[in-house]
């Protein structure tokens, strides 16, 4: 049976290259999504315009060569296979069609239910309307509208649509509590779950290789703990074994980076693998009061001024409202991003509060460690070497936005990325469909990166009762 997908605005807006995630199929354009995607192109939001553009330059791609008539039946979406060459065009593969519905042809007639065009809410009836007429017309056909807004797949199914969906591309789980969390915690013992193992000493290194079949999911750069305080660490993996490090606990919680200890065993965990040479990303997730931030701040402070691994901090953050809003603050770059990066200031004060002139103190550490706040606008097609990156706030952001900001880091550099799951203020993602879940749940394998879930909440006790009871 075919199947055929509308897409709403918004998902291409989520995802401009989302006509390609629906393999052999059929996707229709309404003409009501491509005057929107004209409209938010021109926007002062850059990240909402550059997306904007992206879908619009994909569309063109497929359909740029193609007769009116077979726009509107459907051109072939070719596709490259991942080992093809870019100039080969004899191996590309068809994996679907791409068609625009010129919805504003659609006539009332008495057996299509259409929803009203006439008030707020006419580009929305316009694409449900568009789905209904492909359902309608086509009886032997699944036609499915495909949106992120929730009230209008509500409105669609209420309307007599019988497929509506979300865009699910983007999730990785089924659920959160499945989300890599940097480390795996056994209750008891961890050696009693373990029949054989065999220790090798190495100077005054102990590493445990066992079989993988007893950590079957277990990646490079995670944490084995259990409830009598062992404490292993994954250095290497291989087909058949796992070779975990032994780590005194005593050792881990008495870290210091800039003044500042560990005060649980995650964020000891955490600053180990901020420590740890062989790991070019870091993701750090947690709730709010946890100490990510704290943690960021002292360790670039530690690695640029004292151990000049870095030239300079780049500090950037996401900030929905910023488009908007950036441009009419006075000053500079720096002084536009200040409302919302007040948050390093307060954890800068926490490093520097008690020096004698603290104020001097703070404006000598941005200029000595090169502190640079950025927006998150301006980082695209840049790039940075020889920089620590820290990017706060980032489970508001996309899979793609957040892809072409990691794609930013150069050489000798590291980037270490904030979030908290529970504080997404984009209306089209949740906790599942952030990038941030996306980018913890596909970098867990990868070598050169590390995860860290940092769960205790250390800023007061007033702020761990809000956390978990309001």
């Amino acid at each position: 049976m075919e199947k055929i997908y509308v897409l709403d605005t918004n998902v291409l807006l989520h995802d401009p290259l989302a006509i390609y995630a629906f393999a052999e199929h059929k996707v229709v354009i309404p003409m009501t999504v491509l005057e929107e995607l004209d409209v938010i192109k021109d926007r002062r939001d850059k990240d909402v315009s550059r997306e904007a553009r992206v879908a619009i330059n994909t569309i063109d791609k497929i359909v740029s060569n193609a007769s009116p008539r077979e726009l509107q039946a459907g051109v072939p979406i070719r596709v490259m296979d991942s080992s093809d060459d870019d100039n080969n065009t004899d191996k590309k593969r068809n994996e679907g069609t791409l068609a625009i519905f010129p919805d504003q042809q659609i006539t009332l007639t008495d057996n299509i239910p259409f929803l009203n065009g006439n008030h707020d809410h006419a580009n929305d009836n316009r694409i449900i309307n568009v789905g209904l007429s492909l359902q309608a017309t086509h009886p032997r056909s699944t036609v499915c509208l495909v949106t992120k807004d929730i009230n209008m797949r509500i409105k669609a199914k209420g309307s007599g649509l019988e497929r509506v969906e979300d865009y699910r591309k983007d999730k990785v789980l089924d659920d959160l509590d499945l989300m890599s969390k940097g480390y795996i915690q056994f209750s008891g013992s961890f050696w009693s779950t373990i029949d054989s193992v065999n220790t090798e000493t190495h100077g005054r290194h102990t590493v445990h290789v066992i079989s993988k079949s007893h950590l079957p999911n277990i990646y490079f750069n995670m944490f084995v703990i259990d409830d009598e305080d062992f404490i292993g660490f994954v250095v290497n993996l291989d087909e058949e074994h796992v070779y975990l490090l032994d780590i005194n606990k005593q050792h881990l919680m008495h870290q210091n980076f800039w003044g500042i200890l560990p005060r649980n065993l995650e964020q000891a965990m955490a600053f180990y693998l901020l420590r740890h040479d062989n790991s070019d990303m870091m993701v750090m997730t947690g709730p709010a009061g946890s100490g990510k931030t704290l943690l960021a701040l002292a360790y670039g402070l530690q690695v640029t001024m004292e151990e000049k691994r870095f030239n300079k901090i780049i500090v950037a953050r996401s900030t929905p409202p910023m488009a908007e809003d950036i441009g009419f603050l006075p000053g500079t770059e720096e002084e536009k991003m200040a409302p919302w990066l007040a948050a390093f200031d307060d954890n800068l004060e926490i490093l520097h509060g008690a020096d004698e002139h603290s104020f001097s103190s703070i404006d000598y550490v941005k200029q000595k460690a090169n502190i640079q706040f950025k927006s998150l606008n301006f980082m695209r097609g840049r790039s940075f070497n020889n920089a620590l990156i820290i990017i706060d706030e980032a489970q508001g952001l996309t899979q793609f936005q957040l892809k072409s900001i990691v794609t930013r880091v150069g050489s000798n550099s590291k980037i270490i990325i904030l979030g908290n799951l529970a504080q997404i203020d984009n209306k089209y993602i949740t906790p599942l469909t952030s990038g941030l879940t996306y980018l913890v749940e596909k970098s867990k394998s990868f070598k050169y990166a590390s995860i860290m879930h940092v769960n205790g909440i250390e800023r007061s006790r007033l702020a761990e009762f809000a956390e978990e009871n309001l």
